[in-house]
């Protein structure tokens, strides 16, 4: 596997990103845990599952534990929202950019050394939503296929010498992973080394310091540790070795960054890659009426209080939601809801928004990882839920998302044809705000402009005429727009027509000429 390989996976993804609602990518094991890291941040703004497996025994062979691991994965792309790069290997699925190969002759080949599974195939598959990392900007998803390849891991060890480092990091070097002892130290009497270092962060090499421990954190609580920092060196906190050298090939290759934005952002958790530690006090995010109930109940165990808070927060949440409390939806949201919760009939949080038309409502959830693909029971996405009521801010914000019509063609056909039919402008207005194919034809080979023609809609007419749908399509029964016109008397339609199309060929004879 090559840097080529990986921008091919996500250009992959890319060009088929609307026709499906996950992903499986079958995997060699040996690379596997760098190209999940990679793909992790090449694949921007992600909204459906990516799953990566692969096997330790050969396929082909009795003992394979590939079927399973193959199962799995499809089951978890296609029936479970975690829109994230992960890895499903022997019953658990990984964080993909947590994930690193621990066992060459085990089935448990890849472990998450400093995060838990997002989830656990048992008998049944128990998914741990809290930990499931969304994206949180209203941004349609994107493929950024430029990496730099001009970075590399240096693991220190005792007697290195500073000539060594030195030639590792001359040009054209970019970046570095610098693997160090325990909690990220450094010898504090290597002065030698650390000069090198601070002389190559002063050329704008950029260079992150990592443990060379299977668990645990680079701290610079220790003298060893902060000396590195003074040069230049930046903690990367607990990032694998894939994790930390993927992120500096597409930190690197951002050409918008600057040099500094660059390091901030060698810092920042951007996929869920590195444990950020939050100093918020957890007794202040108690939401008061579940203090109360627990008071009144006269609970005074931690796990009554749990289970008080597990049975009534949806029930808050979905309350907020309809009364537009936005006040209230960010305490319950500090109290760890899950986001894509979903109701007996398979609407989360953000149907419901679409369905009454609560822009605001709908923007918050948006920005707090809300997934705009999540289908009801009968198949609805927010998108479908927003076109049903012609909301059309609410579809315009979710196409901003990445919300895309996931009906097939025939069934869009026939329903703009019954918009058309009973001159609803307002729903094929809908549709067109969805970007959908306005001339798309039902089973009978109908479009929108045969059915307004029929009836004698003028605003539908002018509307799809000015969407620039065709005129000449024949039904099959061989009809076009304008015949239906004629044939319902409707003859003031047949000259709108005629005249548009005059328009048209005037518009292409200027281009021709």
């Amino acid at each position: 596997m090559t840097m080529d390989d990986w921008i091919r996976i996500a250009k992959d993804i890319r060009g088929v990103y609307e026709m499906f609602d996950g992903f499986v990518v079958l995997h060699g094991t040996d690379t596997l845990a760098y190209t999940a890291s990679a793909l992790s941040f090449m694949l921007e703004n992600l909204g459906k599952p990516v799953v990566i497996t692969g096997s330790q025994i050969p396929i082909f062979e009795t003992r394979s534990d590939g079927r399973d691991n193959f199962i799995g994965a499809v089951i978890i792309a296609g029936r479970y929202t975690i829109p994230e790069v992960t890895v499903f290997f022997n019953n658990k699925l990984y964080r993909g950019n947590r994930t690193t190969k621990v066992s060459t002759g085990r089935l448990q080949a890849f472990d998450s050394p400093n995060m838990s599974p997002l989830a656990t195939a048992g008998i049944s598959i128990q998914v741990d939503y809290r930990s499931v990392f969304h994206p949180t900007c209203l941004k349609k998803f994107t493929v950024f296929d430029s990496l730099n390849r001009h970075v590399g891991i240096l693991r220190i060890f005792p007697s290195i010498s500073a000539e060594t480092v030195s030639a590792f990091l001359q040009p054209p070097m970019a970046g570095a992973v610098i693997q160090t002892y325990g909690a990220g130290n450094m010898p504090s009497n290597r002065t030698d080394i650390i000069k090198v270092l601070e002389e190559a962060t002063e050329r704008g090499v950029i260079l992150v310091n990592i443990t060379q421990c299977m668990h645990g954190s680079v701290d610079t609580i220790y003298e060893t540790g902060e000396g590195l920092v003074q040069a230049g060196v930046m903690a990367g906190l607990d990032m694998t070795p894939e994790a930390a050298l993927t992120k500096l090939s597409y930190v690197l290759a951002k050409k918008e960054w600057d040099s500094d934005a660059k390091k901030a952002m060698m810092t920042t958790n951007l996929r869920g890659e590195m444990t950020v530690v939050n100093q918020e006090d957890e007794e202040s995010r108690e939401l008061d009426v579940i203090s109360s109930i627990a008071r009144a109940l006269h609970l005074s165990s931690s796990e009554d209080i749990e289970h008080v808070k597990e049975l009534l927060i949806p029930t808050l949440f979905f309350s907020a939601i309809s009364n537009a409390d936005l006040k209230r939806l960010e305490e319950i949201y500090r109290n760890g809801i899950e986001i894509n919760l979903q109701d007996a009939s398979g609407w989360t949080a953000l149907h419901m928004a679409c369905n009454e038309g609560l822009t605001d409502v709908v923007t918050w959830l948006l920005k707090h990882g809300a997934s705009v693909h999540i289908r009801d029971r009968l198949g609805r996405t927010p998108l479908s839920v927003a076109i049903e009521n012609d909301h059309h801010k609410v579809i315009e914000l979710l196409l901003k998302t990445g919300a895309h019509l996931t009906e097939s063609t025939q069934k869009l056909g026939e329903e703009l044809v019954t918009a058309a039919g009973v001159n609803n402008k307002k729903r094929l207005m809908s549709y067109y705000l969805a970007e959908a194919d306005l001339s798309n034809s039902d089973p009978c080979g109908r479009t929108a402009l045969h059915a307004a023609c029929t009836v004698g809609s003028v605003e539908c007419v002018r509307f799809l005429l000015d969407a620039n749908v065709p005129t000449d399509v024949r039904d099959r029964t061989d009809l076009t727009p304008v015949m239906c016109a004629e044939i319902n008397n409707n003859q003031h339609l047949v000259e709108l027509i005629a005249a548009h199309e005059e328009i048209n060929e005037e518009v292409r004879h200027s281009v021709r000429h």
